[in-house]
């Protein structure tokens, strides 16, 4: 991933400038997988929780499941793209443009150090995670419309960015703490600039 290239057959391959990697966790049936050591997991910007779904939805799967709908005989060609290269080559270039004021800085950096002194992690923020931050809370400033990043958006992000960044000390764990909880009680810890 960090190499932007693949290597076959001995010959290193370039990778597209739009190449990202999606990965997906099974809390079940893992034996014979092992877990991604911290530095491999730090690589990835975000780790999203998908739930089950809810009554209505389910119902609505399974009324779908009834009229013969099975997803894995789509038509690709019906679906139609939502951005081209260009669009996202040029999202990025306003994404690097959006302003991040020096106490959004200092707050981001705060939180970062928090995670390395927070009481029931044995693992704190890298400072890869520390850039994805920075870089995340533009995107989301952007996507909320604006060019100037808020303390909002640097929370709004925390937990997808951090949940698999951080290690709860083993007590934690046997206390059933949750990685969740740990970082909306670090957000509240930190003082938000004015």
């Amino acid at each position: 991933m960090e190499e932007q290239q693949v290597t076959l057959d001995g010959e290193s391959l370039p990778l597209s400038d739009l190449f990202w990697v999606i990965a997906t966790q099974n809390s079940l049936e893992f034996e014979g997988t092992y877990p991604l050591p911290e530095a491999q997991l730090d690589r990835f910007l975000f780790k999203l929780v998908v739930e089950y779904p809810d009554a209505a939805a389910e119902r609505q799967m399974l009324l779908n499941s009834q009229s013969g709908f099975q997803s894995r005989r789509q038509d690709l060609a019906q679906i139609k793209p939502l951005a081209t290269v260009m669009d996202i080559l040029e999202a990025r270039q306003v994404v690097r443009a959006v302003q991040l004021s020096e106490p959004i800085l200092d707050y981001l950096l705060a939180l970062v150090q928090r995670t390395r002194q927070y009481p029931d992690l044995t693992l704190g923020a890298s400072p890869r995670s520390a850039v994805a931050w920075l870089q995340a809370s533009k995107a989301q400033a952007w996507i909320s419309g604006r060019d100037f990043v808020t303390p909002d958006d640097v929370k709004a992000i925390a937990q997808p960015l951090l949940r698999h960044r951080l290690i709860l000390r083993p007590e934690a764990q046997l206390d059933g703490l949750r990685m969740d909880t740990v970082i909306s009680n670090l957000l509240k810890q930190v003082p938000v600039p004015r």
